[in-house]
């Protein structure tokens, strides 16, 4: 039997499995819907990820990544814009559900903030056209404040929305709880996405107390401080009852363990604590 409503996000796996690979071992637990990477994607060809996809009738429930729009010059912003346009067409190939956004931090030099949200608006808006003639919404996933100087500018699902409200159709958001658990408004936001059927994905892993890395020390889910179950309740009461999608960056745990307890793993606590 399928395990109904979860997601693998291969970035759990990467130094396990290629994607064939990882393919492989969550079909092995019955595990029907995947997140690839777009260097995985690319480590064995569009055309034989596609095959693979398609093959298994697997839910691709979003491609990662896109985003990183802000630049100190017009020529690396166009080609940030031109990347983008080819990672919607890689996630059409796979028919993903989105492409999720990493928008980007400041520009080397830069301590302007707002104009670096503002070149996040102007890139999105670019490639809106072309992921509109795709059927590939984009989801900007809101990192947390952490990350605003170096991957994303975009910090809260309220900013995430607002910036979702400028531009129109074809745009929501990832909400990832690693990034968001920690909001007060973060309810509010919740309802107000829902409310406009912004809700493209729901990311989870548990943030551990100590971290002892920012960004390769994720925690499996009900390892951390995360109340999982009432986040998860929130975003259902708000309409999206897609599959919650599993991703841990793990350099000193999980990425160490053999992949099948990995899986296994997701498996269990997906049930217990999700």
């Amino acid at each position: 039997m399928a395990v109904d409503g979860l997601s693998i996000n291969l970035a759990t796996v990467r130094e396990q499995y290629n994607m064939r690979q990882a393919v492989e071992a969550c079909l092995k637990h019955d595990i029907l819907a995947i997140a690839p990477w777009r260097d995985q994607i690319h480590a064995i060809g569009l055309s034989e990820a596609a095959r693979i996809v398609a093959d298994n009738k697997l839910q691709v429930t979003g491609l990662c990544r896109g985003g990183m729009f802000p630049a100190a010059d017009p020529a690396a912003r166009a080609a940030a814009i031109d990347d983008n346009k080819k990672a919607i067409d890689e996630a059409a190939a796979l028919n993903a559900d989105c492409l999720v956004l990493v928008v980007g931090g400041l520009p080397a030099g830069s301590r302007d903030i707002r104009h670096a949200r503002e070149m996040v608006a102007d890139g999105i808006a670019a490639i809106l056209p072309h992921a509109r003639a795709a059927s590939i919404p984009l989801a900007i996933e809101p990192l947390h404040p952490m990350y605003a100087a170096d991957r994303a500018c975009v910090n809260t699902l309220e900013q995430a929305l607002d910036v979702c409200d400028l531009l129109g159709v074809g745009i929501g958001v990832a909400i990832d709880v690693y990034h968001v658990w920690w909001d007060p408004k973060l309810e509010q936001q919740i309802a107000r996405a829902g409310a406009s059927n912004r809700i493209l994905a729901h990311h989870i892993c548990d943030w551990l107390v100590p971290t002892t890395d920012l960004l390769l020390d994720r925690g499996m889910m009900g390892d951390g401080v995360i109340d999982l179950k009432r986040i998860r309740r929130s975003i259902e009461a708000a309409g999206y009852h897609g599959p919650q999608e599993v991703e841990i960056f793990s350099s000193g745990n999980w990425w160490k363990r053999p992949g099948e307890t990995v899986l296994s793993t997701c498996v269990d606590r997906f049930r217990s604590v999700c």
